[in-house]
């Protein structure tokens, strides 16, 4: 593999270019997206081969960079606060501190840029840990939201290889979760699919977002942190050194572990994914060889949207999902089977009603904190992010099929692990695990683990 460098070649704003309605009003942030002010921006990137061209053409990079530009500003549109920047507004009498975004025209708007590395796809795709290198196809590096501020709440940098294209998009944590972040990255890539099929700024889009704030019952929009200085809830967490490797599972072999973990649990309601949750944290927590008398849980994201009531359109922009926990100790999970961990996984789901949400967001506006990695860190848990339901590869660019789906340096630490659909569909998952290097060696080794994992073909 070469040892090069990132180019960057070329950087310019995405700027409004006429005000739209309504979008001189202040955004403001809602508990959701207030909580994530001290976590990194969400960063996700696909990889693509080079279109195939008949030997009398050649790939012009300067024809998708224009393009990609212009249709990346009529998707902007429809998710103006992306062009916009975080504010902070304190008086001392009365005393208050609100963060809202500005998306007015006056915003330097969302961030393009265009980078050359001196590598090919498969020097991205074949080793067995994801190079570190993937952490340079990203903007934004190690920024924390609060950083939107000065920085883009958006910024996407095109990386050239010489056989490939990677679009790397960090979009600001704190406008949007991950159900927004594919959301917007949805509508982009069809909008570039319709250009040139008649009058761009009148192409329909199959999922309009809904701005409008979610905010819990009897809250005030307008939400007056206790705070006096940002330094009292924002901090950076340097991630350690890291492992950071890609687990492919077909549909065949995780059909399998769902049977089996309700064949064990005598149930048939224990779900794919939650079987597949149940091998990761038991497989995990084995290799960490730990205390058995220690307490260990395993966290997923969940989408609120579908349980508030009344329940909230997926097409909601902003963030509405929680963390929902199961646990126990870890004498008690190695002990007992993948149906019995399965099982607490799927209560942990199931259990997750609208009277819990309301119920912790009311909790949140009595005494409002941000999350930070660094002080809410568990070494004995797995937290397993994203969605392989997710529309990932269905993002095409005028170069085919995506072959990967990447992730950059942001919100990784020990036991963090994210899940993506299969490159080949039909309910197929890779999971992308960050664990310590001696704990991945242990993983690599655990018999349960590695049986259900597939050997795949990672250029495809």
């Amino acid at each position: 593999m070469s040892s090069s460098a990132i180019e960057h070649i070329s950087e310019c704003f995405i700027k409004l270019q006429h005000p739209i309605e309504d979008s001189n009003q202040i955004w403001y942030l809602a508990p959701g997206d207030i909580a994530m002010l001290s976590a990194h921006y969400i960063q996700k990137g696909l990889l693509f081969n080079k279109p195939a061209l008949p030997c009398n053409q050649q790939f012009c990079i300067n024809n998708l960079l224009d393009k990609l530009k212009h249709s990346l500003y009529l998707a902007l549109v429809h998710f103006y606060p992306l062009f916009g920047r975080l504010v902070t507004r304190k008086t001392e009498d009365p005393p208050t501190y609100v963060i809202f975004v500005d998306c007015s025209s006056n915003s330097p708007g969302a961030g393009f840029i265009y980078a050359t590395l001196d590598m090919t796809v498969s020097d991205i795709l074949s080793p067995i840990d994801t190079p570190s290198i993937v952490q340079s196809l990203f903007d934004n590096h190690k920024a924390v939201n609060h950083d939107g501020h000065t920085m883009p709440l958006l910024s996407i940098q095109v990386t050239e290889l010489l056989d490939g294209v990677f679009i790397g998009c960090s979009m600001n944590h704190s406008i949007g979760d991950g159900t927004s972040y594919w959301n917007f990255f949805n509508t982009w890539s069809e909008i570039f699919q319709s250009l040139g099929q008649g009058h761009d700024h009148d192409i329909l889009i199959s999922h309009q977002p809904i701005r409008n704030r979610w905010f819990p019952e009897s809250c005030d929009p307008l939400i007056n942190l206790p705070f006096k200085h940002h330094d009292e809830f924002i901090s950076r967490f340097e991630i350690p050194k890291l492992r950071e490797r890609i687990f492919h599972f077909t549909a065949e072999s995780i059909a399998k572990l769902k049977a089996k973990a309700n064949e064990e649990s005598k149930t048939t309601k224990i779900s794919s994914f939650q079987s597949l949750s149940a091998l990761v944290w038991r497989s995990i927590t084995r290799a960490r060889n730990l205390p058995h008398g220690q307490v260990s849980t395993c966290k997923l994201a969940a989408n609120n949207r579908t349980r508030i009531e009344p329940p909230m359109a997926q097409e909601y922009f902003g963030n509405l999902v929680q963390l929902v926990s199961a646990g126990t100790t870890i004498r008690e999970l190695l002990e007992h089977n993948l149906g019995w961990a399965a099982w607490k996984v799927h209560l942990a789901v199931t259990n997750h009603n609208n009277t819990m949400v309301q119920q912790s967001f009311n909790d949140w506006l009595l005494s409002p904190v941000v999350y930070q990695v660094g002080r809410n860190f568990d070494p004995n848990s797995v937290l397993i992010s994203s969605s392989p339901r997710f529309n990932m590869y269905g993002n095409e660019f005028g170069m085919g099929k995506a072959v990967a789906v990447r992730s950059g340096y942001a919100n990784k630490y020990d036991g963090k692990i994210t899940s993506y659909p299969g490159h080949e569909g039909g309910g197929s998952m890779d999971l992308e695990v960050c664990l310590l290097p001696h704990i991945m060696g242990a993983l690599e080794l655990d018999e349960e683990f590695i049986s259900a994992v597939s050997v795949s073909n990672s250029l495809y």
